[in-house]
Formats: C-alpha cells, sequence, structure tokens
C-alpha cells in the first residue's frame, strides 16, 4: 500500500495526478464522447446508405433512431436539433433521387417526424425524472450528514480521521455508523451497523447516535453506556408496529481512552457487541488485534439473552493508532473470493497519522476489489501523538458527493 499524495476531492474520491478518474472507479469520458457523437454518425450513417444502394432501400430506420438516441442523453435542444436534422437528411436523399412526392416518400418523412416527436417527449420524461433523482440524492445527502457528523480532526488530545465510503457511488443513506466525543469520562466513541438500509437505517443509526450522545455524557461507566444503547434500541423496536425483534439489532464497538495518568500512561476500554475487532497499531509497525475475550451478542437483541457488560481495557501508548471500522471492510472479496483481512494488509506498516492510514486503506481495499464492492464501509481511526509530534490537518468527507 502506497502512500497517497492527494486528499480525497470533492468528486467521491481521490483523482490520480495525471487527471484520470478517481482510484477504483472506472473512467466513463470514452463512452460519454461515443454516445455525443452517435446521433450525427447514425444521420450519415443513413445518408451514406441512400446513397450507396439501390433507390428501393431506404435509410428511415436510421434517421428515425437518431433523435430516439438522443432524447436519454442530451438536453431538450440537441434532441429538437437532431430530429430536425434527420428530417432534414431524409428530405434531402429524396430530393437527390428525384423521388419528392411519391406516397413512399411522404410516408418515410412522416415516420421521421412523428419518432422525432416522441424523442422530445421521452426527452422531457427523462429529464423530469433526473430531477426528482436529484432531489432525492440532495436529501439524502443532508439527511446523512445531520446523521452522521464530521468528527473533529483533534479530540482530547488525539488525531481522529473517519471516512463513509458508500458501495455505489451515487448512495448516501446506509446504516454504518460512527461517533466520537470529549466527555467528563475521557473521549468516547462508537462505530456500529445496523441491519438494513435506506431511510430505516437511517432512522436507526440516528437513534443509536442521539443515545449514544446523551449516555457518552452521562454515564460514568462504559458499560452502562452500551446499556444505555440497548434500551434506546429496545423503545424503537416497541415504537414500530410490527417490527420484530430480530430487525432493529446493530453490531456495535464502544470505546473509551481515558486521559493520561500522573506518569502519562493512557488505556482503552473496549465493549464489543458482535462487531469486527478494532485493531490497535503500534509507533514500530506492530499490530494487536483487540479480540473480545468473549463473544456478545448485538444491541437490540436483549430479549435474547442479558448479561453484564464487560469492558476490557489496553495500553495506549504514544504514537499508536486505534482504527476501528464495519464488515464492509473485513468482508470485502476479490474476484476469487478471498475475503479482505485489515490485520495482514496493515501488519508492519508506519503510517504518519490516520488519515494517511485511512487514504491507504481505502486504496488498499479498492485494490484488492479491483473498484467493486457489495456493502459500504465505516472507518474511524484515533492516534495519541508521540512526543513532539506535530498537528497534522486533513480534509474529510463523511459523505461521497454524486459522481
Amino acid at each position: 500500500m502506497g502512500h497517497p499524495q492527494e486528499r480525497r476531492r470533492a468528486g467521491g474520491g481521490r483523482r490520480r495526478g495525471d487527471g484520470r478518474a478517481p482510484y477504483g472507479r472506472p473512467s466513463y469520458g470514452g463512452a460519454r464522447r461515443f454516445i455525443r457523437a452517435l446521433p450525427p454518425l447514425v444521420i450519415l450513417g443513413g445518408v451514406v446508405f441512400d446513397v450507396e444502394t439501390p433507390p428501393e432501400y431506404t435509410a428511415a430506420p436510421l434517421f428515425s433512431a437518431a433523435p430516439l438516441i438522443a432524447a436519454p442523453f442530451f438536453s431538450t435542444l440537441t434532441t429538437l436539433l437532431t430530429g430536425i436534422a434527420a428530417v432534414l437528411a431524409s428530405i434531402g436523399l429524396h430530393v437527390y433521387n428525384g423521388t419528392v412526392g411519391r406516397i413512399p416518400t411522404l410516408t418515410e418523412t412522416l415516420t421521421v417526424v412523428t419518432v422525432s416527436a416522441l424523442a422530445l417527449l421521452i426527452n422531457r420524461v427523462v429529464r423530469r425524472s433526473g430531477e426528482r433523482l436529484a432531489s432525492a440524492r440532495v436529501i439524502a445527502e443532508t439527511a446523512q450528514k445531520a446523521v452522521l457528523p464530521t468528527p473533529a480532526e483533534r479530540i482530547g488530545g488525539l488525531q481522529c480521521a473517519a471516512r463513509y465510503e458508500a458501495a455505489q457511488a451515487d448512495a448516501f443513506i446506509g446504516g454504518d455508523l460512527f461517533a466520537v466525543q470529549d466527555t467528563p469520562h475521557g473521549v468516547r466513541l462508537v462505530v456500529g451497523d445496523v441491519r438494513g438500509k435506506g431511510m430505516d437505517a437511517v432512522e436507526a443509526v440516528a437513534v443509536v447516535i442521539g443515545a449514544f450522545r446523551e449516555a457518552a455524557e452521562q454515564e460514568r461507566s462504559l458499560e452502562g453506556v452500551a446499556q444505555r444503547l440497548e434500551r434506546a434500541l429496545a423503545r424503537e423496536g416497541t415504537r414500530r408496529h410490527g417490527l420484530d425483534a430480530f430487525e432493529g439489532f446493530t453490531t456495535a464497538v464502544l470505546a473509551e481512552i481515558a486521559r493520561a495518568d500522573g506518569a502519562g500512561r493512557r488505556s482503552v476500554r473496549i465493549v464489543n457487541r458482535g462487531h469486527p475487532p478494532p485493531l490497535l497499531l503500534y509507533v514500530d509497525g506492530g499490530l494487536e488485534v483487540l479480540d473480545p475475550a468473549e463473544p456478545a451478542l448485538p444491541l437490540g437483541m436483549g430479549e435474547l439473552a442479558a448479561w453484564p457488560d464487560r469492558a476490557e481495557e489496553r495500553p495506549y501508548p504514544p504514537g499508536a493508532t486505534l482504527l476501528f471500522y464495519t464488515d464492509g471492510l473485513s468482508e470485502a472479496r476479490d474476484a476469487q473470493g478471498v475475503f479482505y483481512d485489515p490485520a495482514s494488509r496493515l501488519a508492519g506498516r508506519i503510517f504518519p497519522g490516520p488519515e494517511e492510514l485511512l487514504d491507504a486503506l481505502v486504496d488498499d481495499v479498492r485494490l484488492h476489489t479491483g473498484g467493486g464492492s457489495t456493502d459500504d464501509m465505516a472507518l474511524l481511526a484515533l492516534s495519541r501523538p508521540a512526543a513532539g509530534q506535530p498537528e497534522r490537518r486533513r480534509t474529510m468527507p463523511v459523505v461521497p458527493p454524486a459522481a
């Protein structure tokens, strides 16, 4: 995994230095140029066909096809001009062939005119549908940003970076979540994955994050925060009529990073509720997978079993980075169906800060999957600066803009 040389730009991904399409996404420039050239090429092909063939052969189907091709891809004016060009080409060829005034000639010309009019109608319908889709996209983006706000780049003396990578370039709504805040009890965070997609998932995300924001400030223990989230999801399941106990569950990992003690030591406490284990990357390239000692059911499944949450504590030395992620990362597959293993891919590698770590990780996942993904992916990294380490600036779009 090489270090990226540019920050992500407002186009849903970082662009290459040579101006080509973003990493992991195909470039459609050639296809678009071909589509733009297709209507005039079809008309030109019809002219050549008519001139080079006997009079009984007609190019009317090609002239009719040109405005239909233009309708879904171009503006109303361009579609109109294409239809006019097709009609003029048809009439001009009949003048050239001396067939003006014949009944077949009138029929062919009327056909091209009728199809051109239908193409204008199709163009109008497509444009209205596109406007509705764009409006829905803006609403979805706004909802996602409101529910999943950008975390501060420095929280409680820690460097912070986050990513939300949608599986589709134009999709904003998903069930992955993260939140981090500085509290009287230390820096607390949650990373989770709500079952489901769409607005229902976003509503559940809002419930989890809203409950976390309040509980993180009020609860003395991390275990208490987890129980508050459990109760919030239980209330949400009761409020939704007909929603059974299984449809509201959320896999989540909660963490609390204590402030440094008198000797400068810091530790991290973790409660894992059925979520992929976080990783602890050390300053020398070492890596530790923070697996829970005992597996636990996801949040929202308290009716199936009840037991006290127990936070597990680990040292958090200077220069170390905590990486939290959703299963969109660990379940990303290559063409042979091999899962992406973040622990093995990151072991032995050193990154200047959390932003560089996430940049390299996203690029590596795209390389592993060939640019495709079937699930959204949320990433959150927190680094404890070593002595004398300068602050680093970063740019972090939480929701990828429309392509």
